[in-house]
C-alpha cells in the first residue's frame, strides 16, 4: 500500500484518538395521516410491560439483559424467552432471573406467545426470514414490537410490516441502535445542516472479515434440541447444507438466500441505514446496481463476501462496500460510514461518534455518546406515539430494503472477467470504488486474471409501487413462495 498523505494522515490520526478516547416516516405513509396506536394491550401505560424475548442466542440475549437490566427503570419484565432451540435458552433464562428476581417461562413455539395475552412486547431476534412474519403475527394479536434488523427477508415483508404497523395501531422499532446515539445524530444533524455544503455520496462500508464456513458433502441433521420444522417457518423445509454443530448452526444461515442475505444485510444494514439517514431519503432510489463474488476460498456459502452497490437517488448516490477478506480502511473507518460533501466530510467509524473535517483533512469536530435504543421503545410504547421512535418501523423497511434491492441486482447478474467488465460505465464513482475493490482482493492473493466478477443488472426502481420498472423477473425476488401456515400476507386488510 502506498504511503499515507498528509490528509490521509490528518484523517487516520484524528480517528484513532477519537477511537482511544473514547422520526421520518415518508414514502406512503404521511405522520399526519398516521393514526394514532392504541393503548398498550393492559389499557393502563404505567403498568407494568411484560416482554417476551423471541430468538435468544444471538442479539436475543442483548434484549435479555436490557429487559432484565432494567426491570426498576423501565418497569417491565421479562416474562417469556421463547427460542425452538432449547438448547440455548438456559443462559438468557439464568441472566433474567438473577437480573430482576424472578424466572421467566420457556416457551418454544413462537406462536404460543402469539396466544398469551398477558404479553404486552415482543422482541424478535430470530434469523431474518422470521422477522416480519412474527412482527406481523405480534401486531395482530396486539402486542407492540422490537424487531432485529434486518426486520424484513424481502422487500414485500417490509412494507407489510409497515401496514400492519399502522392498521393495528401498534408501536414497531426496528433494531437499528444507532439511532438513538447522541453521537450519531449529532454528527448526521451536522451533514443534514449544510455547513460542509451538499452531500454529494453517502457512503456505506461493511469491511467484515468472513472466514470460510467450510464445505459440506451433503445435506446435514439439524440440532435433535432444535424444532428444525419450525425454525424454518416461511422458508422452504429442506435439509441444512452447512455445518450445523452448535456454534455455527445459529450463525451461518446468514450465507445463504433461503434464511439471510450475506453481510450487505447483517452487519451492513446499520451502515446502510446511517448512509441513507445522512440523505434524508424517505423513499426508494431511482436506481440500483451491485457487482460483486465470493472469493479468497470455496465453501458452502452462497452470498457474495465482497461486493459493491451504487445506489442512485437522482441528486446524490448512495456508494456501499462489502469487504469479507482482510482489509485496509477508508479513511480509517471499516465497519461505518463516511459523508462526501461539498466542502469537506464526516466519518463515523462506529455506531457511537463521526469526525467532520474540511477538504484539506483537518478536523474541524467530533461527536461520540451513546443512548439507550431500548429504553426509547418502552419510551413510545408507553407514550403510544409514533414520532418518540428513533427507529419507526418505516425506517427499518426503507433501509431493509436497500439491502434486498442490492442483492436482486447481484443475483440477476452475469459472471465477466475483471478488467473487461461494463460496471465502472456507470460513473466515477462506481469506477473509483471498483478500482479498489480489485486492489483489495490483489492484496488478498485473489488472482483477478483467473477469477470472474458478478456484474448485476442495472435496475430502475417505482418508488410509488416499490416495484422494478418493466422487469418482472426482478419483481419476482421482492417476496417469496411461502410454505403453508407461515405465509406473510401480501396486503394488511
Amino acid at each position: 500500500m502506498s504511503s499515507l498523505s498528509r490528509r490521509e494522515f490528518l484523517e487516520d490520526s484524528a480517528i484513532a484518538a477519537m477511537l482511544a478516547g473514547a422520526g421520518l416516516l415518508g414514502g406512503r405513509a404521511h405522520a399526519a395521516q398516521d393514526p394514532q396506536p392504541q393503548p398498550a394491550t393492559k389499557g393502563d401505560v404505567n403498568s407494568r410491560i411484560r416482554v417476551a424475548c423471541i430468538g435468544v442466542n444471538g442479539q436475543g440475549k442483548t434484549h435479555v439483559n436490557a429487559y432484565s437490566r432494567n426491570h426498576e427503570k423501565y418497569n417491565c419484565e421479562v416474562a417469556v424467552i421463547c427460542d425452538c432451540d432449547e438448547a440455548v435458552v438456559a443462559g438468557p433464562m439464568k441472566t433474567a432471573e438473577q437480573q430482576q428476581g424472578k424466572a421467566p417461562q420457556y416457551v418454544k413455539d413462537l406462536r404460543r406467545v402469539m396466544d398469551d395475552k398477558s404479553i404486552d412486547v415482543v422482541t424478535i431476534a430470530t434469523p431474518n426470514h422470521w422477522h416480519s412474519l412474527a412482527a406481523i403475527w405480534a401486531m395482530q394479536a396486539g402486542k407492540d414490537v422490537y424487531c432485529e434488523k434486518p426486520v424484513s427477508h424481502n422487500v414485500s415483508e417490509g412494507r407489510r410490516m409497515v401496514e400492519a404497523a399502522r392498521f393495528y395501531k401498534r408501536i414497531c422499532q426496528t433494531g437499528t441502535q444507532s439511532r438513538s446515539n447522541p453521537g450519531l445524530r449529532d454528527a448526521i444533524a451536522l451533514v443534514h445542516s449544510g455547513k460542509l455544503g451538499k452531500l454529494q455520496i453517502s457512503r456505506g462500508l461493511c469491511y467484515k472479515s468472513r472466514p470460510s464456513i467450510g464445505k459440506v458433502s451433503g445435506p446435514q441433521e439439524p440440532p435433535k434440541t432444535m424444532d428444525y420444522d419450525l425454525w424454518c417457518g416461511p422458508a422452504p423445509l429442506k435439509p441444512p447444507m452447512r455445518n450445523t454443530q452448535h456454534g455455527t448452526v445459529h450463525y451461518d444461515w446468514h450465507w445463504f438466500w433461503d434464511y439471510g442475505g450475506g453481510d450487505i444485510s447483517n452487519q451492513g444494514i446499520h451502515e446502510m441505514d446511517k448512509a441513507r439517514w445522512g440523505l434524508q431519503k424517505d423513499h426508494m432510489p431511482l436506481s440500483v446496481v451491485s457487482a460483486g463474488g465470493r472469493f479468497g476460498y470455496v465453501d458452502s456459502g452462497e452470498t457474495p463476501n465482497t461486493m459493491m452497490t451504487v445506489f442512485d437517488y437522482g441528486d446524490a448516490l448512495l456508494v456501499f462496500e462489502v469487504r469479507g477478506l482482510p482489509t485496509y480502511a477508508l479513511r480509517n473507518a471499516k465497519v461505518g460510514n463516511v459523508f462526501e460533501c461539498e466542502n469537506g466530510y464526516v466519518v463515523c467509524p462506529d455506531y457511537l461518534s463521526g469526525i467532520a473535517f474540511d477538504k484539506d483533512g483537518k478536523e474541524i469536530t467530533r461527536f461520540r455518546a451513546t443512548g439507550d435504543h431500548h429504553g426509547n421503545f418502552i419510551k413510545a410504547v408507553r407514550s403510544r406515539n409514533i414520532a418518540d421512535l428513533n427507529a419507526d418501523i418505516q425506517e427499518g423497511h426503507l433501509s431493509s430494503a436497500l439491502c434486498h434491492l442490492a442483492n436482486i441486482s447481484y443475483r440477476l447478474g452475469e459472471p465477466q472477467p475483471f478488467g473487461k467488465t461494463n460496471f465502472a460505465g456507470d460513473g466515477a464513482a462506481a469506477a473509483e470504488t471498483l478500482t479498489r475493490l480489485e486492489k483489495h482482493l490483489k492484496n488478498n492473493k485473489v488472482e483477478l486474471e483467473k477469477a470472474e466478477l458478478r456484474v448485476g443488472r442495472k435496475l430502475k426502481i417505482n418508488g410509488d409501487t416499490e416495484t422494478f420498472a418493466n422487469d418482472k423477473q426482478a419483481d419476482a425476488l421482492l417476496t417469496r413462495q411461502y410454505r403453508k401456515g407461515f405465509e406473510v400476507p401480501a396486503k394488511i386488510v
